[in-house]
């Protein structure tokens, strides 16, 4: 059976940089579980397990247009220091839940100046190239076993899992 579009599976990875630090991995944990072409990871890792069987593996490097994008000026926001909470120290690298329109968004101060803090909303790899080493553990058929029916047909429960 080989991955495709609308497919259930199941994925062991380890994510590194261009340096060779690894960043992310799934070893030692579940496999990251996500249905090909929802949109949920990014859009290189999906690419790159569409098409892989059950049990193959893969090294794959994805560009940053396929991984979490180009780093953007556009997402560097000026904010006075004194829009800051009390609470908050301004530091280089420090992480922050900004508040939107659109919905909560994470950024990290990128700058420090004198009157104002310059908060970055890219995401944290973006404009980098990744390497994932995935291992296609498996292809889920209807329910996934985290859910599945536990009386035989899918639906003859009435447990909801297969809605």
């Amino acid at each position: 059976m080989i991955a495709k579009e609308g497919d259930t599976v199941l994925v062991h990875y380890t994510g590194k940089l261009d340096n060779g630090e690894e960043f992310d991995s799934s070893r030692g944990l579940e496999p990251l579980e996500f249905t090909i072409g929802t949109g949920t990871v990014i859009p290189g890792f999906e690419k790159a397990v569409t098409g892989l069987a059950k049990g193959n593996s893969i090294t794959v490097r994805i560009d940053a247009v396929d991984a979490y994008g180009e780093h953007s000026d556009e997402l560097l926001i000026a904010v006075p220091k004194s829009d800051l909470p009390d609470d908050i120290t301004p530091e280089q690298g420090l992480q922050l839940m900004l508040y939107t329109d659109q919905g909560p968004m994470e950024v990290e101060i990128s700058d420090i100046k004198e009157d104002e803090v310059i908060l970055d909303a890219n995401h944290p790899l973006a404009g980098e190239a990744l390497t994932f080493e995935i291992e296609l553990v498996d292809i889920l058929d209807g329910p996934t076993e985290r859910n599945a029916c536990t009386e035989g047909d899918c639906g003859s429960c009435g447990c909801g899992c297969c809605d």
